[in-house]
């Protein structure tokens, strides 16, 4: 299945800095009637400058970024063009949507990824999930190493998302040792869950547009 990814400019300031979930209820209720995304969509979290108080700044940079399934692009087009949102107060308007297609790397690297873990002891749970992320990348038939990054203090990249007020924990990865045919695919199914709020975006190494917000 061949995807494309939309891009959508930002008219706007301010947004939460979690916002994954909210901008997903945003666009629910907004520009699809309350319809949820199908499971083959993926978004994507705004990037930004943060202001270390739960607050992004919006840059020329910023975007609202989906991937799906070629046939749809022009659905969501049309759909998604000049919608205006409110993230928990914060107004945005989607502008000057572009269409791309996703680039192969052999290196790719997602800011958060979550697993369903039956326990989460902070000991075990970086095995646990690393072998979460290799059964699911088997699942997709896709060939790659997998770890976890660290953040900038050099502790290991532990991350959060807020849904119904729950701290959804995961991890930032990082996938090497890529094939063209498996980087795509990886880029386009994603991994793990929670892919409507943001969750299992892979963008290539090289790329950092994306890690602005954090």
């Amino acid at each position: 299945m061949n995807y494309l990814e939309l891009q959508f400019g930002l008219r706007g300031k301010t947004l939460p800095a979690d916002h994954g979930y909210s901008l997903y209820s945003a666009l629910k209720q907004t520009a699809l009637n309350g319809e949820s995304l199908p499971p083959e969509v993926l978004l994507c979290s705004v990037p930004g400058v943060g202001d270390r108080n739960g607050t992004i700044f919006l840059t020329r940079s910023s975007r609202l970024r989906l991937r799906c399934p070629a046939e749809q692009v022009q659905q969501w087009y049309r759909s998604l063009q000049n919608v205006v949102l409110d993230v928990r107060g914060h107004l945005v308007r989607l502008v000057q949507p572009r269409m791309s297609l996703p680039q192969p790397s052999p290196s790719l690297r997602s800011r958060l990824v979550t697993f369903k873990l039956k326990q989460w002891n902070h000991q075990e749970v970086p095995v646990h999930f690393l072998a979460s992320c290799q059964q699911a990348l088997q699942a997709l038939d896709i060939k790659g190493e997998v770890y976890i990054d660290s953040n900038a203090d050099g502790d290991l990249a532990l991350r959060a998302l807020q849904v119904h007020h729950r701290n959804i924990l995961g991890f930032g990865i990082s996938v090497e040792g890529l094939n063209d045919e498996d980087s795509l695919k990886l880029q386009c199914s994603g991994l793990g869950g929670r892919k409507h709020f943001g969750c299992g975006w892979f963008y290539p190494i090289k790329t950092t547009g994306e890690d602005l917000s954090q």
